[in-house]
């Protein structure tokens, strides 16, 4: 059965209705249907991955060469990922693609059709994505859309002076409603299912 999904600002929710086995094929079409095809996405990561292990931070022979001198924690490398997928975009498509300029702003924002704009979620976790408290809040009380695409990155940590690689890609769709927060009151944590990670963020790279 081929499932059509037609997006449009009165599709909020693509997979409403339907059961995890479908998943899978409504990501397909939603997919297919974003300006960005997969290999680009998956080259722009990969290339802003190599170029943050290629920077040198200060002048000359007095820099530090990230992976040779310095070993910057997850966050850090997450933060370098954040800021360089969105500007090659940019850099290759200077009318349709910016980073975030406001607080409702997606991290990648696709100037023609704020539809297809796009938040990118890293981890040093193995294949896991993870949110902060507020995306499984009341959607309401957040200033941007937790729902619509999402770019996954999973990357190794520095180990043992060890050239860390990106792991795995994926791109999809994620609703607000996927989002679980922790029981806990004061967790900070949320997360998604097994089901949605699977079939709804699929896989455009994985190393080998």
């Amino acid at each position: 059965m081929i499932i059509r999904v037609v997006i449009s600002y009165k599709v909020n929710h693509p997979y409403q209705n339907s059961s995890p086995d479908q998943f899978k094929a409504i990501t397909e079409e939603l997919i297919n249907q974003h300006p960005l095809t997969t290999d680009e996405i998956k080259e722009v990561c990969l290339s802003s991955w190599e170029d943050i292990l290629s920077t040198t931070i200060g002048y000359q022979e007095e820099g530090l060469s990230i992976g040779k001198d310095i070993f910057p924690k997850p966050q850090i490398m997450a933060f370098f990922l954040h800021e360089l997928v969105p500007h090659k975009l940019n850099v290759r498509h200077p009318r349709e693609w910016h980073g975030e300029i406001n607080a409702s702003d997606k991290d990648i924002v696709y100037a023609p059709n704020d539809l297809f704009s796009i938040e990118i979620k890293t981890s040093s976790s193995a294949r896991n994505i993870y949110g902060n408290r507020s995306y499984a809040q009341d959607p309401e009380s957040s200033k941007k859309k937790k729902t619509g695409y999402y770019l996954a990155i999973n990357f190794e940590k520095f180990s043992n002076n060890k050239r860390p690689k990106i792991k795995l890609i994926r791109f999809g769709w994620i609703d607000h409603s996927d989002w679980q927060g922790q029981r806990s009151a004061t967790g900070q944590q949320a997360r998604l299912s097994p089901e949605v990670e699977t079939g709804k963020l699929l896989k455009i790279y994985e190393l080998a």
